[in-house]
């Protein structure tokens, strides 16, 4: 008897053990988000929820951010591992900080164009980009699409505009109300936000970036050099959990908002589904994204890129593409085969 209470005492003290060093083993990752949590968000937080980066011996904690700029700045800072943020935003911040000591690295590009548009309604009879010429135009200051507006501008010939600066929430809200004749903003972001202020559908026009001769790259993953020098399986290991969890997001996207409803009880499930599919449909699953393979960017395309960004930003010094990328940590193209079948 008193062999057998050993016996127990013993193979339980083990267990004990082996379950912390399980626990031990799972490395923490601290990720931070470009925005708030929102239909996008369900390509993150499906494979938390899953438990695909735990396969992967990874702890990952997940913050909602307040734009890219400040996503690339907290991991530069070291007090986030990783992030997710637009690829011209890295660009600048390399840009203009050469002596920065932690420089972000992009590994892994979701966003193979970037969701940059300008919307305006047909009230407005702008029906080119063109068209812009001699018009008010709205966006915050950091806006993605205004501070690429130079490129977009080039592309289109469109000259004499003026900006009108506002917050955020003030934005589709001016287009509606005539303040402005046209705004920039993500087009999944903005056409849902002009609905949702009573505009119709089919009274909103639309010219994304992609489709206007601007081939910016999207948002990407980031990595701190930090975490690639001192653990580099633990970025090769995300990028497989997230790949995995991306693939059964755009498989199933209403079925991934429940993940976001977790973190965010108030959201609009409806409103979220069609925003991430918009997201799925415009700007990851595109034929740009089709074309080079998801996760994956091609040279020439982000050296041209870093050019325009260079001139647009107007950055202290040139960007250099070789600097801002290490697509050295992808999975395999088996499991980078994740985007859902053409439509």
């Amino acid at each position: 008897m008193i062999k057998r209470q050993l016996f127990k005492a013993a193979a339980a003290a083990a267990f004990a053990v082996c379950a912390a060093g399980s626990a031990l083993a799972q490395t923490p990752i601290k990720f931070q988000l470009d925005w708030r949590f929102e239909g996008p968000s369900a390509l993150f937080l499906q494979p938390i929820a899953k438990g695909y980066f735990k396969e992967q011996k990874l702890d990952v904690t997940l913050d909602a951010g307040t734009g890219s700029g400040a996503a690339v700045q907290r991991v530069a800072t070291g007090a986030y591992d990783m992030g997710f943020a637009d690829l011209a935003a890295l660009m600048e911040f390399h840009a203009n900080n050469p002596d920065a000591p932690n420089k972000p690295v992009a590994v892994m590009v979701v966003y193979n164009n970037t969701p940059a548009a300008v919307l305006t309604l047909k009230k407005n009879n702008i029906t080119k980009p063109a068209d812009l010429s001699g018009k008010k135009l709205g966006a915050p200051v950091f806006d993605a699409g205004r501070r690429a507006f130079p490129i977009f501008s080039k592309a289109n010939g469109v000259g004499n505009f003026t900006w009108v600066t506002m917050d955020p929430p003030l934005r589709e809200t001016m287009l509606a109300k005539g303040d402005v004749d046209a705004i920039t903003g993500f087009s999944f972001t903005s056409f849902l936000n002009l609905e949702a202020r009573g505009v119709k559908a089919e009274d909103i026009v639309m010219f994304p970036y992609a489709d206007n001769g601007v081939k910016l790259y999207g948002n990407v993953i980031i990595a701190s050099p930090k975490l690639i020098k001192e653990n580099p399986e633990a970025v090769r290991g995300f990028l497989k959990g997230f790949a995995k969890g991306a693939k059964e997001v755009m498989a199933k996207p209403d079925d991934a908002i429940q993940y976001i409803k977790a973190r965010d009880g108030i959201i609009n499930t409806e409103l979220e589904a069609r925003r991430l599919k918009l997201a799925i449909n415009s700007v990851i699953a595109s034929p740009d994204a089709r074309a080079e393979g998801f996760g994956q960017l091609k040279g020439p395309r982000l050296s041209l890129m870093a050019s325009q960004v260079s001139d647009a930003f107007n950055t202290k010094g040139r960007v250099n593409p070789d600097a801002v990328w290490n697509g050295s940590f992808l999975p395999s193209a088996k499991e980078l085969d994740v985007l859902p079948p053409k439509k």
